[in-house]
């Protein structure tokens, strides 16, 4: 069966700002496709409980006056968890752009709380048929011209994905899932092969080296203005980056 025949689901998070180890959701949404059934929307507004920083704002609109008509994040946070588990254990694939960012960011705000963590949720599930678009195409797109042309509107429009009300997180979750589905009957002789355990394998190897290539140009070849550094570290851990240890090692 066709990849974009299946049932899947397409996961996005809008935050309070670009580092997952420290920031909160404000939004999140989870849109179901395919399978021959309608789709499902569910989506939700979060109150974290800090301030949003101005610059956050301006990529996902939400205010703290929006975010304070928000749900209770310990609530909201159990909710989007057990839905994408229940997703999971049916064997139903996950989706999200840059994946890594929204699984660190759902596991670090469920820790925040004292929620089970997904590995709680999916005992003894070690390959998660969990699918990232970015990590897809930066293996099988390996040279682009153009500063940002990796970034999830861009992406999406080179596989033909065309979108309003870009960065709220159904549009987000949305387009993941439809680049997938344009990635898979592009590639299809390249990941059509591969069973889940065979793909989560396939793009932990490929997001470790893509982040390895990325932490070498930034200390070789970058100018200072690029953010070149000869120390600087990316980590390549894929789907959930680790927090850094004690003493600043990552």
């Amino acid at each position: 069966m066709k990849f974009a025949d299946i049932r899947k689901l397409g996961f996005d998070t809008e935050t309070t700002g670009p580092n997952p180890l420290e920031d909160r959701i404000v939004t999140a949404a989870l849109v179901v496709r395919g399978g021959g059934r309608d789709d499902k929307d569910m989506s939700w507004l979060i109150n974290p409980g800090v301030p949003i920083p101005p610059g956050a704002t301006e990529v996902h609109g939400i205010t703290d006056e929006k975010a304070a008509e928000g749900a209770d994040p310990k609530e909201a946070l159990d909710d989007i968890a057990e839905n994408l588990a229940a997703a999971l254990r049916y064997g139903m694939p996950v989706v999200a752009f840059n994946l890594s960012f929204d699984w660190t960011v759902l596991a670090c705000d469920l820790a925040r709380y004292g929620l089970p963590s997904m590995a709680d949720r999916l005992p003894g599930v070690r390959a998660l048929p969990l699918v990232d678009p970015h990590v897809i195409d930066r293996q099988c797109v390996q040279r682009l011209r153009g500063k940002g042309m990796r970034k999830l509107k861009p992406t999406a429009e080179r596989y033909g994905v065309v979108l309003e009300d870009w960065h709220t997180a159904e549009a987000d979750a949305l387009a993941a899932l439809l680049i997938a589905e344009a990635q898979f009957a592009k590639y299809a002789r390249q990941l059509g092969a591969m069973g889940p355990q065979q793909l989560f394998a396939a793009q932990k190897a490929w997001r470790a080296e893509q982040q390895a290539g990325l932490q070498e140009w930034f200390r070789t070849k970058a100018t200072a203005e690029q953010g070149g550094d000869p120390n600087k570290v990316i980590d390549g851990s894929w789907p959930l980056i680790p927090a850094p240890r004690e003493g600043g090692e990552s």
